[in-house]
């Protein structure tokens, strides 16, 4: 591919905001990691494209996993993500992720997340694709990121925490020796700035999430373009696993000609125990996999083509049937309400399912810490790749994952003393 030689331009800022950090991004990585900074201390601004709860973890169903259940260990927890990430993991990652995982899962609770309960008070937990334990915490049923998303930022507005929202960031400010200094931004809309703007701080957040929109069909949100891949490419960071995109495998079929987000149908239904079936109602995933219809999606998704395939089918169908009515009402409400929105009653019908574009589990490469290889600029959650997921991701590590490195961030910041300098961007 030529380039153009055309490189547009934003007109110069014509406001400026200075902090210790800008957190590009508002969903559980970006809020975490600005609370824990602003708890240390940090004058943090949080910037986002959107609404501050706009991003993919709003519509985050199936849950976080973390081994928080009876008998289950961080080791255990460890096997089954390397074995989904099919050989690619960074393994010391993993270890990273799942020893921490459950400790940062009680801080959110603490945060004042609310997550289902059994009937002894413990939390309760499902399995999804993947697991060989019920590891999964989930909120609402089916809207666990939703309660999250609801939680953080109600304790980013309880702080009185600095936010600028419809803000598109554009690039990476840099002083003279090539570390971080700020983002410019242009903010879209009513609020407090408008137009092109910029925040100064030595130390910047990406955590802009994933790019699913460059799909046709994706379970990501409208503002998932890859921003943050993009600004980070362009500050000189390198990028690592871009082609590991993954395709979640149960998604309401809406047609061959339907774009843009497409309703999950989370992987917490099979979980609870719906099968994966044909036309003619035979089960294929049975003898593909040990796990069945609760292999790696990697796994699932390509079952699923195969029979497409093979049958010459535009999709397949998820059988939840005898789940009956009370259980999809009170375990999965918001699946429930977005099949019966589109005329499919899954109590009594099959749910029409094909693959579609997911979750990126490459994006800007990180050490252990969240750092990338520009001085100053760190990344978390879908937007970056710090080796836990491999080459694919496990059933809803990605929440857990924002959660951990987003609070090693922090403590990063905090322990560098990156905010006792004073940004000095170039001109």
């Amino acid at each position: 591919m030529t380039s153009t030689g055309i490189r547009l331009h934003a007109p110069a800022p014509g406001w400026s905001i200075d902090a210790d950090v800008v957190v590009v991004g508002s969903g559980v990585a970006g809020l975490t990691a600005a609370l824990r900074c602003e708890a240390a201390g940090l004058t943090t601004v949080v910037v986002t494209k959107a609404r501050l709860d706009d991003g993919s973890t709003r519509w985050a169903q199936g849950g976080i996993a973390a081994a928080l259940g009876e008998g289950d260990t961080p080791e255990q927890h460890l096997d089954d993500t390397l074995v989904a990430g099919a050989g690619l993991c960074d393994e010391e990652a993993v270890r990273i992720l799942v020893t921490e995982g459950p400790d940062a899962v009680r801080r959110l609770i603490a945060t004042g997340a609310q997550f289902d309960e059994s009937g002894d008070g413990g939390l309760e937990l499902t399995r999804e694709g993947g697991h060989h334990r019920r590891r999964i915490a989930h909120a609402g049923g089916d809207a666990t990121g939703a309660e999250i998303s609801r939680a953080l930022v109600e304790a980013v507005r309880a702080r009185g925490m600095r936010t600028v929202e419809n803000a598109l960031v554009l690039d990476l400010l840099t002083d003279a020796e090539g570390r971080a200094a700020g983002v410019t931004l242009h903010v879209m809309g009513e609020g407090q700035h408008d137009g092109v703007g910029a925040v100064h701080a030595p130390a910047v957040v990406l955590a802009t999430g994933g790019m699913g929109q460059v799909f046709s069909a994706t379970t990501n949100p409208a503002v998932s373009t890859g921003d943050g891949v993009a600004l980070a490419l362009r500050a000189g960071a390198e990028v690592s696993d871009l082609e590991f995109v993954q395709f979640h495998p149960t998604v309401l079929f809406l047609g061959p000609d339907a774009e843009g987000q497409q309703p999950l149908v989370s992987e917490a239904v099979r979980g609870e125990g719906a099968h994966l079936v044909d036309a003619d109602g035979v089960r294929f995933m049975l003898g593909q996999h040990e796990l069945a219809e609760l292999a790696p999606r990697d796994v699932v998704a390509k079952g699923i083509v195969r029979r497409m395939l093979d049958q010459d089918a535009e999709h397949m169908y998820l059988d939840a049937r005898h789940f009956g009515a009370e259980m999809w009402e009170n375990r999965f409400p918001t699946i429930l309400a977005a099949c019966r929105a589109h005329g499919i009653d899954p109590v009594t019908r099959p749910v029409p399912v094909a693959p579609a574009a997911h979750y990126a589990s490459g994006g800007v490469r990180t050490d252990s810490h969240g750092r990338t290889t520009v001085p100053g600029l760190y990344a978390c959650g879908e937007v970056a790749c710090t080796g836990v997921h491999g080459a694919n991701r496990l059933a809803s590590n990605s929440l857990l994952e924002g959660l951990v490195y987003a609070e090693r961030i922090a403590a990063d910041i905090a322990a560098t003393g990156l905010h006792a300098r004073v940004p000095q961007p170039l001109p």
